[in-house]
């Protein structure tokens, strides 16, 4: 028998740096094996012994704590019904360090005014030292700001946008370098550049700056390990010199370099920087709040993959446009030719004139309803060198074309290259079928939610790049079958928690630049964004959708008193809000009917007017939510040992379901406000009794016919259309609609060339005309019901992680073959079927410690254990 394989650190592979002094720890069994009976983890101090148990995902750490800046190498072997396992190849993590280990200062740049946001410089930070022969060497660094460390003239790592984005009044990541080799006996010197970033930088639709201070910073520390057995340890103080950099960068209006200012050996030993100043230290407020200092639980940003152009086209104006071929978030690397000026505007749709336009792309200030600039334009002024190269790493755009203005000569594609930058997650779902177009729009699924993973759960890569709550808890189900989500979401969960008003009201993204304070602006401000129903409902929903993926029964108590504060807000503003509409005397079951206040409803249905959502009555969709949340809240509760809150939850969503019910159906059946996704939401909640269930799929089906069997549901209830068509007994229907080719439709998009998902569904008309973001992934999460119906790979609430799942492919549309891949928390799982000769032919993998029931489609279940598994049936 074989080792154990995959071995994780939370999730991570050898993690450097972890705040968490006891992780948790994981396995894949070896191939071959079925079930797991004991383990025995060992390390180079410790041995666990053998410990009965079939447990191999997140394991918690039982053995010595192994002190900060100290890395733990471990190996794990199992028993198995094959006897006893090979020692698994070796895994480590390493400690961060503490908030009493650091000896460092926040220092900042000498800045004497402070420029416009959108144009101001970023900062060089030098020191030089002396050290003798190194052994071993790890830089600690954050900043205010973006930061690149640099040492003796080389980038350290290959991290990006660090520290990344958090809610920095509570929460700050640390990334930890193994810089061994970057070091050398005798002169060295270390430096950083810093830029605003989401700490003082312009952020979101609205450009507000500064929203999390006014000033720059970097800290960082060096803890250099020597041959003798001494330890060098330096920081950042008062003897680091600044100095303003040749660029100036925003993440959101793009960045500016001008090579003829450039600095080259800045970074390295022997620089002359007397007419730099001396950095300022800096003391009070954050900086003396060593505590928040942390280890991000996610994989780093990192440039993922590089495109090559697949065309570079001139315009009359003397622009040259060069198309990517994809949609990314990233920015673009070019050659610049000598004396040139150039500017780069990044897109993804063109205008009349056929240049890139960024109209349908910009934000309106909503007190004055102007125009917002759309930012996305970078600058660089050559230094008149032949071998220049411009890469903004302190910006990112979300874009396909890029306009090119003031080149003197023809770009070429051996020029440029589009570097794609986002969370380096790793990759666990995969689906393949006949027909092309479902490939195309599949893939158009993947990039979406690739372009918005950029260190947090965006909604669009261009226009506003904000951790949407929405828009992630009705993505998070597909996320997590693509990609291993699960720090990912735990550390935008994190900032959530955060950011949660002390009434437990939820604005409407994490990390929330206003922070908590915002809750003190006067009500009738707060009243027009905050504390929406489905939006705030991520609190609860998103911690349930990874427990269901991940059997990570942690997340559900870490976030547990969130979801209480949360659903507690809810039901607090469904007893003491009504909707202006209403007049009449309230009825006993409206305490529990939330209609009032502010909610986004069902958000970008098709032919809906985009501003009436603020006037609009959102009961039937709050009331759902309210329903839902109390529901799964009174389950967590129960799980986490919490039983008198269970009890509570409970009744709570009895009594909303009750208010539902007796508000929302009528006595023929019928459901109001009668549109698609309220049948949906009804179907995929629960919300109509069992004996309504069959003539409420029916009206469903009416609506969708009525409409010219288009889809006519908005962000939140499109996930579950076509599940809920298939699980009702209208597996036609939903195929109909997924094939459907005329707008609204997925195939209307990607017909229109679409790429990524957009957000309207007419982000591009019939005219050519691009409308709103065309990068939100969420109606992309429509590829779920490919994943689950069509290659039929289905979780199971009672068997979390995967560990006994469903295999049910249910065959339609006029597809011959369909397949999909899970990399599960247990290993892969694998549905492959194909239409050969009038028989239905199906392969199932499944994984070692798990079991499967495989469902044919003439009805005839089996269950299946670890291996491959074919089997068929006549169609």
């Amino acid at each position: 028998m074989t080792a154990p394989t995959h071995l994780r650190v939370e999730h991570l592979e050898n993690p450097l740096g972890t705040s968490l002094s006891r992780p948790r720890l994981s396995w894949w069994l070896p191939a071959g094996s079925t079930t797991q009976s004991a383990y025995r983890i060992r390390t180079g101090e410790w041995d666990s012994g053998r410990n009965h148990g079939d447990q191999h995902v997140l394991v918690r750490y039982p053995g010595p704590l192994p002190g900060s800046g100290r890395r733990v190498t471990w190996q794990v072997k199992i028993w198995t019904e094959l006897g006893e396992s090979a020692w698994s190849e070796p895994a480590f993590w390493e400690s961060g360090l503490d908030a009493a280990d650091w000896t460092a200062s926040w220092i900042e740049p000498s800045e004497q005014d402070l420029p416009e946001p959108g144009s101001r410089p970023a900062h060089l930070f030098r020191r030089d030292f002396t050290i003798p022969q190194p052994v071993s060497a790890r830089l600690y660094a954050t900043a205010h700001g973006i930061y690149e460390a640099f040492l003796n003239g080389e980038r350290v790592g290959d991290l990006e946008l660090t520290p990344g984005f958090t809610a920095y009044r509570d929460v700050l990541h640390v990334q930890t370098y193994d810089v061994t080799d970057l070091l050398r006996a005798g002169e060295n010197t270390i430096g950083a550049v810093v830029s605003d970033g989401w700490f003082r930088g312009r952020t979101g639709a609205m450009r507000l700056a500064n929203s999390f201070g006014d000033h720059t910073a970097l800290l960082c520390q060096l803890h250099i390990r020597h041959e003798d057995s001494s330890t060098t340890v330096l920081g950042t103080d008062s003897t680091w010199t600044t100095t303003p950099a040749w660029i100036t960068a925003d993440l959101m209006d793009g960045q500016t370099a001008d090579l003829r200012q450039a600095m080259p050996g800045w970074s390295a030993p022997g620089y002359p920087d007397a007419a730099w100043s001396k950095a300022v230290t800096g003391t009070g407020g954050l900086y003396d709040d060593f505590a928040r200092l942390t280890s991000s639980p996610a994989p780093p940003v990192r440039r993922i993959q590089e495109l090559t152009p697949v065309s570079v086209a001139p315009l009359p104006s003397g622009r040259q446009v060069v198309d990517l071929g994809q949609n990314i978030n990233g920015w673009l690397r070019l050659q610049v030719p000598p004396g040139d000026h150039l500017v780069l505007t990044h897109g993804e749709a063109f205008g009349p004139d056929g240049d890139v336009t960024l109209d349908h792309l910009r934000g309106v200030d909503w007190e004055t309803h102007e125009p917002l600039s759309a930012g996305q334009v970078d600058r660089v002024i050559s230094g008149g060198r032949t071998d220049e190269v411009f890469e903004p790493r302190h910006t990112t755009h979300g874009f396909r074309y890029v306009s090119v203005e003031g080149a003197s000569r023809p770009i070429t594609a051996s020029d440029v290259r589009g570097v794609v930058v986002h969370t380096d997650l790793r990759r666990t779902g995969w689906f393949r079928c006949s027909d092309d177009r479902i490939n195309r729009l599949h893939e158009a699924a993947v990039w979406s939610f690739r372009d918005n993973a950029c260190d947090i759960p965006t909604d669009c890569p261009q226009r506003e790049r904000a951790g949407w709550t929405g828009d992630w808890m009705l993505y998070v189900p597909t996320a997590a079958f693509l990609y291993d989500v699960a720090g990912f979401a735990v550390k935008w969960l994190r900032d959530l928690a955060v950011d949660q008003w002390d009434d437990g009201c939820l604005t409407n993204f994490a990390p929330d630049p206003g922070g908590r304070q915002v809750q003190h602006l006067p009500a009738a401000i707060l009243d027009q964004f905050a504390g929406s129903s489905a939006w705030g409902d991520a609190s609860v929903i998103v911690p349930w959708e990874l427990y269901l993926t991940y059997a990570d029964l942690d997340v559900l108590a870490e976030f547990r008193p969130m979801m209480a504060r949360w659903v507690d807000f809810a039901a607090e503003r469904a007893r003491t809000r009504r909707h202006h509409s209403r007049t009449a005397a309230p009825a006993p079951h409206e305490e529990f009917l939330w209609d009032g206040g502010f909610h986004w409803g069902e958000w970008c249905e098709p032919h809906v007017d985009e501003e009436a959502f603020r006037t609009a009555d959102h009961g039937a969709v709050a009331t759902a939510y309210l329903y839902r949340s109390a529901s799964l809240l009174s389950r967590i509760s129960a799980m986490t040992g919490h039983q008198p809150d269970a009890d509570r939850y409970g009744q709570l969503a009895a009594n909303a379901l009750d208010a539902w019910r007796t508000e929302f159906i009528a006595d023929d059946g019928s459901l109001s406000p009668a549109t698609q996704a309220t049948y949906v939401r009804a179907l995929a909640f629960g919300l109509v009794p069992e004996e309504l269930r069959a003539a409420t799929a029916n009206r469903l089906v009416t609506l969708i016919r009525d409409a010219g069997t288009h889809v006519g549901t908005g962000f939140l209830a499109t996930p579950y259309l076509l599940p809920v068509l298939a699980d009702t007994g209208h597996l036609d229907v939903a195929y109909e609609l997924l094939f459907q080719d005329t707008s609204p439709s997925w195939l209307t998009m990607i017909d229109r060339g679409a790429t990524t998902i957009w957000e309207h569904w007419d982000g591009i008309d019939e005219h050519g005309v691009p409308h709103a973001s065309l990068n939100h992934y969420s109606k992309g999460a429509v590829v779920s019901f490919l994943h689950r119906h069509t290659a039929g790979i289905r979780l199971r609430e009672d068997a979390p992680g995967y560990r006994h799942f469903e295999v049910r492919p249910e065959p339609g549309g006029g597809l011959t073959w369909a397949e999909a891949e899970f990399d599960s928390v247990h290993g892969r799982i694998a549905s492959s079927w194909r239409l050969e000769d009038g028989r239905f032919r199906l392969a199932v993998t499944v994984p070692p410690g798990t079991t499967a029931t495989v469902t044919l489609p003439d009805g005839r279940s089996f269950t299946a254990g670890a291996g491959r598994h074919e089997d068929g049936c006549a169609v």
